[in-house]
């Protein structure tokens, strides 16, 4: 079983160029056939983006409690790795269903598809990393060394999401309303994470609460990318934390090359 399950980095890493060039294609056919093309895939996070900051900051009166830095630079600090996951998972979920034609070819490595979809989704928040960058720029808050965390930072969300995406990948075709399920888990979690709302100020009486909410592992990723913007703190000055995310992380991708490995032979019947 062992080799079963690590055999999956290793056709990765085998077929690195085609997973690169299939990345590349499908960040690009995304939104074939519309005038703006790609542009539709930063307009789309963009107006989200500016939707919540208008609510929350001018209609609701809000602030970054007790942080003392604009709400914009707390939401968009938080909600960029967020859409990166959010469009990891999903595109990551349907990448058997929508690759079916490739998943029937008996010569072709399929566990490769849900990294294609990650990847492409890595295109995207490359663009809306920078563009943080230079909005915290714009309001006097330079790069610095701890801005290099973004990457260790993306790499958590990657590896997290391909493991999840082994698993829900595989159990989506023979449960095609998974996906509904994701859906729905997502426009939760973006309120359970947090990221619009300072959860250590409004659960500073629930410390309880606190504790259940930090074993999400996204918490510690979005919690990150604001250490690195704002928090000005190492990811290794969390040790037990960062601990649990790594063993939450490997777990799901160990489950997931089970899952995958049993399923993928009914895949080609099913599909």
């Amino acid at each position: 079983m062992q080799k079963g399950i690590f055999s999956l980095p290793a056709d990765c890493i085998r077929n690195r160029r085609l997973i690169m060039k299939l990345a590349g294609n499908d960040f690009r056919t995304r939104y074939a056939g519309s005038y703006l093309g790609t542009i539709w895939a930063f307009v789309h996070p963009v107006v989200t983006i500016l939707v919540y900051w208008f609510v929350f900051s001018v209609g609701m009166r809000n602030g970054a409690g007790n942080l003392g830095i604009p709400f914009v630079l707390y939401l968009v600090a938080g909600i960029v790795p967020w859409f990166f996951f959010q469009d990891a998972l999903t595109g990551g979920t349907n990448a058997f269903l929508e690759y079916n034609y490739l998943v029937k070819k008996v010569v072709f490595q399929i566990s490769v598809l849900p990294v294609v979809k990650i990847i492409a989704a890595l295109f995207v928040h490359g663009f809306f990393v920078l563009f943080t960058i230079v909005l915290y720029a714009c309001y006097g808050r330079f790069p610095d060394w701890y801005y290099l965390q973004i990457f260790y930072y993306s790499a958590c969300v990657f590896l997290l999401a391909l493991g999840i995406c082994y698993m829900t990948s595989s159990a989506v075709v023979f449960f095609r309303d998974l996906s509904q399920i994701i859906s729905i888990l997502l426009q939760v979690g973006i309120w359970l994470t947090p990221i619009m709302w300072v959860a250590e100020d409004a659960l500073a009486s629930h410390p309880l609460i606190m504790k259940i909410m930090r074993l999400n592992p996204m918490y510690y990723v979005v919690s990150g990318y604001r250490d690195a913007f704002f928090g000005k703190r190492w990811f290794f000055e969390k040790p037990l934390w960062t601990l649990y995310f790594w063993a939450f992380t490997v777990v799901c991708f160990l489950l997931g090359g089970v899952v995958f490995k049993r399923l993928r032979i009914h895949f080609a019947d099913v599909l």
